[in-house]
């Protein structure tokens, strides 16, 4: 179900514009992200879809058909709509917080619950929270509750309004890795606010990014706004690591993955050992590097270990393989594969060979 927004502003009676003739289209089955500095009508823009804000002028289509002319209750019932802090009802347990608007549906209590239960599983939930109290939760716990109610009456389109913001990195990098596992199982029209570039062109298949005063700088996909900003504005906003960022979008696959030498957990290495270890466990998986010259004459722990830095998963993007050379201790960027278990190795100087030879060009910061 796709979104239009047709020369849309909202002007308030004391003559701000927070949105200024904004005219965009968000394909069906996509992730839309608005992106800008405070005041750019980010979250006006948002709001103005399921009519919490009105606009002053323009109009807004879903499916092709105007918000306006639509029942605001009604319409809101069949948008989902995640805000930062999840805006859970403090009272409620986490299963009837996420079978609301079922009930509100005229669902019965038993489907509605039924639902609820699935979709906790869905969001990567157990069962068991379901008792609990939003109080009782994580704050990425709480997210996912607010991600599965508004998911609940399966509706196409999602609003998620800076949703991840309120969390700390690791957790936010979990729950945007667990939005776009749903998405590419669901396939909802998502329209996502953010203050955040990098959150913007991990998730976003399309990135508009507003000025202050609500007016759309530029509108395209992830790679297009890295490589080439229309103006000053919009590559200062973008930052001067652009460039960097923009090897989220080139293919790894040119990059040479050698062997990397191992030894098992529970061996005794004796020593002193030559070069660094990559000490994994009896699944194969990277647990961290045995420094060289270490003398170990009992069973190797991960006591003994240096941490690994990041790992790079084949497949995916150059950036990670560039990340895992950079920040492993020896140089060597940990390759998995699919189910974590170690390939190889990469280093920052294999990486950037690839990358000052690629054919698709990086953007310059």
């Amino acid at each position: 179900m796709g979104i239009e927004f047709a020369g849309v502003t909202k002007r308030y009676p004391n003559g701000t514009v927070a949105v200024d003739d904004l005219s965009l289209t968000v394909p069906d089955g996509t992730i839309t992200v608005l992106v800008g500095p405070s005041g750019c009508g980010k979250t006006t823009s948002l709001r103005m879809i399921n009519r919490m804000v009105e606009p002053t002028s323009g109009r807004i289509l879903l499916d092709g058909t105007d918000v306006a002319t639509q029942d605001p209750a009604l319409l809101r019932r069949g948008i989902g709509y995640v805000i930062q802090h999840a805006g859970l009802f403090p009272h409620r347990t986490v299963l009837h917080n996420v079978a609301t608007v079922p009930l509100l549906l005229g669902w019965s209590r038993a489907r509605a619950r039924e639902r609820a239960k699935e979709l906790l599983e869905t969001v990567g939930l157990s069962a068991e929270l379901g008792a609990r109290y939003p109080a009782q939760l994580s704050g990425g716990q709480q997210q996912r509750v607010g991600v599965a109610r508004a998911l609940a009456a399966d509706p196409p389109v999602l609003l998620m309004d800076e949703p991840f913001s309120a969390v700390d990195p690791v957790v936010r990098e979990g729950l945007q890795d667990e939005l776009l596992r749903l998405q590419s199982r669901l396939g909802k029209t998502i329209v996502f606010v953010t203050h955040d570039i990098d959150e913007a062109v991990r998730l976003g298949d399309r990135v508009a990014i507003l000025r202050v005063g609500g007016a759309l700088a530029q509108y395209g996909t992830p790679a297009d706004v890295l490589r080439h900003p229309v103006d000053d504005f919009v590559a200062g906003f973008v930052g001067r690591d652009r460039g960097y960022r923009g090897l989220s979008f080139l293919s790894a696959e040119r990059v040479r993955i050698d062997e990397v030498p191992t030894v098992p957990l529970g061996d005794v290495p004796g020593g002193p050992t030559e070069g660094w270890l990559l000490a994994v466990n009896a699944a194969g998986e990277p647990r961290g590097w045995l420094p060289p010259g270490s003398t170990v004459d009992e069973k190797l722990t991960e006591g003994h270990l240096v941490a690994g830095g990041s790992l790079y998963q084949r497949g995916a993007p150059i950036r990670g393989a560039l990340d895992a050379a950079l920040s492993s201790p020896s140089g060597l960027g940990v390759v998995v594969d699919a189910g974590g278990e170690v390939i190889g190795a990469v280093t920052a100087r294999q990486v950037l060979d690839v990358i000052e030879n690629h054919p698709e060009g990086v953007a310059h910061g």
